[in-house]
């Protein structure tokens, strides 16, 4: 689960909290800290262990023996060795070596104690994906994550037994760059796997016209759609999916509709896609939450998967046009056929993920 920077003041009182705690034979509060120090050519980590861990993990009993020096001994090399397979940090894909432990700080006030390491950057780092799960044994066990960028608090998360991982974007352009990249193929990979946003705009593709009103109709999905993704994502405006899917589906059903009703040159396309448009982009916001999004590059992240969704539209939508295009220059009747026969599927289609998304949400057995 991720936290934005307000969970400052969160963690802030646990360190309080742990700083007065006497200690206990119960395992008091099963959180660990891992404070990453980004610098241009190095990356610092402080992992700071509560003390009832570190005696889990050394088999010191009691607990509060941990503070003695000579009974601590050479546990801080098992310690070390504990955080170089549990703790895995990735810089722009490419694993980082923390070989290297400082001997464990003893920090009874806050019945913990602190090991520090530093790694050298090649290069400025854009991207920074942590994994950790550094106490299985504890399934309640959380590792708060901190991200310093140049000295200043930027990022927070918090990493447990269903979230084990957190990719952190450094506010640099090296970060905006790995932002993009990571973004726009999946803004691309989602519209060529989306089979409901796809029959949308096939459907609206299916009576041809001149490439001046297809960019039109296209043009008029993608503001509409652009507009409720930002919405969703800033928490402005989120109605609930078991609401928006079947919506989607009726509006694949409308469009077919609208084809087969078409008379007298009405051409609806472009506020069909205008006013359904602006339901699919709740759906293609829930892809995007699902995603995670970083805090710090939220601007950046929207408008690349955004972009990413739109070369992958333009990209069907050249060959569907063109394909209709060039089979009613051969034959106009054959057009006018694909375009009821396609219509019909359409319909079909959307009718089925309707029925599907209303009344089998859990999928058909």
């Amino acid at each position: 689960m991720k936290r934005c920077v307000g969970l400052r003041g969160s963690v802030v009182g646990l360190l309080a909290l742990l700083g007065v705690a006497s200690p206990a034979v119960a395992h008091p509060a099963p959180f660990s800290f891992v404070d990453l120090h980004i610098h241009q050519a190095s990356l610092d980590i402080e992992v700071v262990i509560h003390a009832f861990d570190v005696a889990y993990e050394l088999g010191i009993d009691p607990p509060g023996r941990v503070f003695d020096p000579d009974v601590l001994g050479s546990g801080t090399q098992r310690l070390s060795a504990l955080l170089r397979d549990r703790l895995h940090i990735l810089v722009d894909g490419r694993p980082l070596p923390f070989d290297t432990w400082s001997a464990a700080e003893l920090l009874p006030e806050r019945q913990s104690v602190r090991l520090r390491a530093s790694s050298d950057l090649v290069r400025p780092p854009g991207v920074i994906e942590v994994s950790a799960r550094l106490f299985p044994y504890d399934e309640a066990h959380q590792t708060f994550l901190n991200f310093y960028d140049d000295g200043a608090l930027t990022s927070q998360a918090i990493l447990g037994a269903s979230q084990t991982r957190y990719e952190y974007f450094v506010g640099s352009r090296q970060g905006t760059l790995a932002v993009i990249r990571k973004f726009v193929p999946e803004g691309v990979h989602h519209i060529l796997i989306g089979p409901d946003h796809l029959l949308f705009l096939i459907g609206l593709l299916l009576l041809g016209g001149s490439v001046r009103r297809l960019l039109t109709v296209i043009t008029g999905f993608t503001v509409a759609h652009s507009i409720t993704l930002v919405l969703a994502v800033l928490n402005i405006v989120t109605p609930p999916g078991r609401l928006v899917e079947p919506i989607i589906a009726l509006s694949i059903v409308y469009v077919g509709v609208d084809n087969l009703m078409v008379r007298g040159g009405r051409d609806m396309r472009v506020w069909i896609a205008l006013v359904f448009g602006l339901i699919h982009g709740f759906g293609f916001a829930s892809v995007l939450q699902e995603m995670g999004l970083p805090t710090g590059a939220l601007g950046w992240s929207l408008f690349s998967f955004n972009l990413g969704v739109e070369i992958g539209q333009v990209t069907v939508a050249v060959v569907v046009a063109s394909a209709l295009m060039a089979l009613r220059a051969y034959s106009d009747v054959a057009g006018r056929r694909i375009a009821v026969a396609g219509s019909i599927v359409v319909m079909a289609a959307g009718t089925f993920w309707f029925i599907q998304r209303v009344f089998f949400p859990g999928g058909m057995a």
